[in-house]
């Protein structure tokens, strides 16, 4: 019978499955995973937005005004998937090797070091994708949502690379 529970209370110590504070590790028979739950979630409705913005059949007809919208939802959409990314991405080396391995380091750093452990690909590509969550952040006009747009069509593919390589590797 699998149990559900914090450790202290929990009386199974060959099997303890529960989710921390931050929703994040789940503990099972001593090996610490990540809940990926979130970033499956984000991907897949950044997913199907970005499919939604791309179908000139959905949109073609639609006015400029939701057609905008629709593109500022990826946006949005893209920049949680981000976040979600690089946080997973840091509580995996956390995990795997020490706080003190990632603790303080730059994001390039951190993408560096996600390369170094194969989770990723190009530490180059995903600078790009750190600059254009933070233009978003700090800059909207037209051009800057055009490009991000753009840039976040690419994003998904690698998010979602991201996340097979986490799932296989939380096995």
């Amino acid at each position: 019978m699998t149990k559900n529970c914090h450790p202290r209370e929990c009386g199974d110590p060959v099997f303890i499955s529960f989710l921390c504070r931050s929703s994040v590790l789940v503990f099972n028979k001593g090996i610490t995973m990540l809940d990926l739950t979130s970033l499956k979630k984000s991907i897949n409705h950044y997913n199907e937005l970005l499919n939604t913005a791309h179908d000139s059949t959905q949109t073609q007809s639609l006015p400029k005004i939701i057609q905008d919208a629709i593109k500022e939802a990826v946006i949005q959409n893209f920049e949680v998937a981000y976040e979600l990314s690089w946080k997973m991405i840091k509580r995996w080396l956390e995990q795997n090797f020490s706080s003190d391995y990632v603790a303080g380091v730059t994001r390039h750093e951190l993408f560096r070091l996600a390369r170094e452990s194969l989770l990723i690909n190009d530490v180059d590509k995903w600078m790009v994708y750190h600059k254009a969550r933070n233009e978003t952040s700090h800059t909207y006009d037209a051009i800057t949502a055009e490009e991000v747009f753009v840039l976040a069509s690419e994003f998904i593919h690698d998010v979602k690379k991201l996340l097979v390589v986490l799932e296989s590797k939380n096995d």
